[in-house]
């Protein structure tokens, strides 16, 4: 009988066996570990954890793209999670301007700073059934210049998705999809922030895992075919725009998700920036 190892983690109080020497387990954690090259015994675990734990949760084939952030290296930090090809088409990332990188995560400087995903607004779903979540962990003031964690815009065609932690001097904290948004007030950036669109008369912003504005009102607007959504600032037609400086130690792209998946991925999220000893 092979041998094997126990406390690989899934949803609290489960637990799954892997075949001892099988890197990470999980097929799709072994293929983004391999692509970026990741041979840290904590990594490992954590990314095998949270591929198990999104899978669980029912949330993993909702995602477009993942993007833990690990390995300290630009190179490392690109590949997507759930599609760990090194292609435009894959959404790897390709990262602009001034950035560090670092264990803990990959910081934009918060004037050029950013990373062209490569998934259009329209590829990533619609207004009526997408989310972006951004783990944050630097808690820092906003800006006259409005920070945006993520999203991109194009003003003459009414396309806009974004998402902002703490945007301006006022705290404000949320986000849009199209012609709809989600804000309040924020006194602390280090956080795990997603905006998410359900249908055309429900968008949430969650804070944590938790609910903290709701909008019903109704979509009037379609996303863009041709517009990628920028991580670390948010593009308008041409150019990128609004950059933030907060440190990034996860982001994600995909449908929609409703109130329990918000809660999940939060879990699920925290336990893997737990796991490698940064979360906030």
């Amino acid at each position: 009988m092979a041998n094997s190892r126990l406390g690989l983690r899934t949803r609290p109080g489960l637990v799954r066996t892997y075949t001892e020497g099988a890197l990470g387990g999980d097929p799709d954690a072994v293929a983004f570990l391999n692509a970026a090259n990741i041979t840290n015994a904590t990594i490992i675990t954590a990314i095998n954890e949270l591929v198990v734990a999104l899978k669980d949760y029912g949330i993993w084939t909702k995602m477009k793209s993942i993007y833990p952030f690990v390995g300290g290296s630009a190179s490392s930090h690109r590949f997507n999670l759930k599609d760990a090809r090194d292609l435009d088409a894959a959404y790897r990332l390709v990262f602009s301007g001034g950035w560090t990188h670092a264990s803990t995560g990959a910081a934009p400087n918060g004037t050029t700073g950013y990373a062209d995903t490569f998934l259009t607004l329209s590829a990533a779903g619609s207004f009526n059934n997408m989310h972006m979540s951004y783990y944050s962990r630097t808690n820092n003031a906003g800006s006259a210049s409005f920070k945006v964690e993520m999203g991109r815009g194009d003003g003459s065609g009414g396309s806009y998705a974004n998402l902002y932690l703490r945007g301006d001097g006022s705290n404000t904290f949320g986000g849009s999809l199209g012609s709809k948004s989600c804000n309040s007030t924020n006194t602390n950036s280090a956080c795990f922030g997603m905006i998410s669109a359900t249908s055309s008369t429900s968008l949430k912003s969650y804070k944590n895992g938790a609910v903290d504005t709701t909008n019903t009102g109704t979509q009037t607007n379609t996303s863009s075919t041709t517009l990628s959504i920028f991580i670390g600032s948010q593009g308008n037609s041409t150019i990128a725009t609004n950059f933030t400086d907060r440190e990034c130690a996860f982001a994600s792209i995909g449908d929609g998700l409703n109130d329990t998946e918000a809660a999940n991925l939060y879990t699920a999220v925290q336990t893997f920036q737990t796991t490698l000893g940064r979360q906030v």
